[in-house]
């Protein structure tokens, strides 16, 4: 087990306006994070994580450069940083420019402007991507529990499949897509299914439904995962097929250890 308190933490700051980043700076120290390192441009971003390596990369929306999505790329491609956590501090509001953050494994977004005790939670809900405890079942081990993991991005199973490997979930097997999770369910056994809703071909409802009418899958609980606030029709519609637990993207630790264990806890 890994812990590392508030104070310890080392940060990126990426901020391109000065004043921002004094502000934001002054606002870290309160909340009692002191070792920041401040940069202003996606290159020098880049740069200073690679040299340096960061516990956490907080970081603007756009840049002369480029945007913070190049930064969060580059960061989940590289396998040294992969495990960085990346926390968007931002007043975009736009759906379709948060969802490509949710997709590349965001740990939090944080809108601006924004209060000292949302910006705690934002650096907490990070924190528990690096402080991980195992999930105590009382009828198994947790390492034991098969899981089936379908995300058509490849980004977004990489960061779902940290938070699960933190919680001590060790078998995990993955489908980029609902007819190759049909595969992989034909010839293994799952204790658990994670499946992103949105997905081309056969989109997350489909699969659940496959997998609810198979008298074999039947008993699998399912955590639909979706980056949609959605409306509660949509929802209701998820959970007719027989969804145990809808999870928002980002994928949060915390919220995810509890569906764990109200899942996989009982008899």
């Amino acid at each position: 087990m890994h812990h590392i308190a508030l104070s310890d933490v080392n940060i990126v700051l990426v901020e391109p306006s000065d004043t921002q980043r004094k502000i934001i700076i002054k606002q870290l120290a309160a909340a009692n994070v002191l070792k920041v390192e401040a940069t202003g441009s996606v290159k020098q971003a880049i740069d200073t994580i690679s040299k340096h390596g960061a516990d956490l990369v907080v970081s603007a929306m756009y840049f002369e450069d480029g945007t913070g999505l190049d930064i969060i790329k580059n960061i989940k491609n590289n396998e040294t940083h992969a495990a960085t956590p990346f926390m968007l501090v931002s007043s975009e509001n736009r759906t379709e420019k948060l969802e490509e953050f949710k997709q590349a494994g965001v740990a939090a977004i944080l809108p601006k402007p924004f209060s000292p005790d949302s910006l705690s939670k934002a650096l907490n809900t990070s924190l528990d991507l690096i402080n991980t405890d195992e999930l105590e079942l009382d009828l198994f081990d947790i390492q034991d529990v098969r899981v089936l993991l379908v995300d058509d991005s490849k980004l977004a199973r990489n960061h779902i499949r940290r938070v699960l490997k933190g919680l001590g979930l060790e078998k995990i097997l993955e489908a980029e897509n609902g007819a190759e999770a049909l595969t992989l369910l034909k010839d293994n056994t799952f204790d658990l299914v994670v499946t992103d809703y949105n997905m081309p071909e056969m989109d997350g409802r489909e699969l659940s439904e496959f997998i609810r009418f198979n008298p074999e899958t039947a008993h699998i609980p399912i955590i639909m995962v979706t980056s949609e606030s959605t409306s509660s029709l949509h929802m209701a519609n998820i959970h007719q097929t027989g969804v145990n637990a809808l999870c928002d993207k980002p994928f949060e630790v915390n919220e995810v250890r509890k569906m764990l264990a109200s899942l996989l806890g009982q008899d």
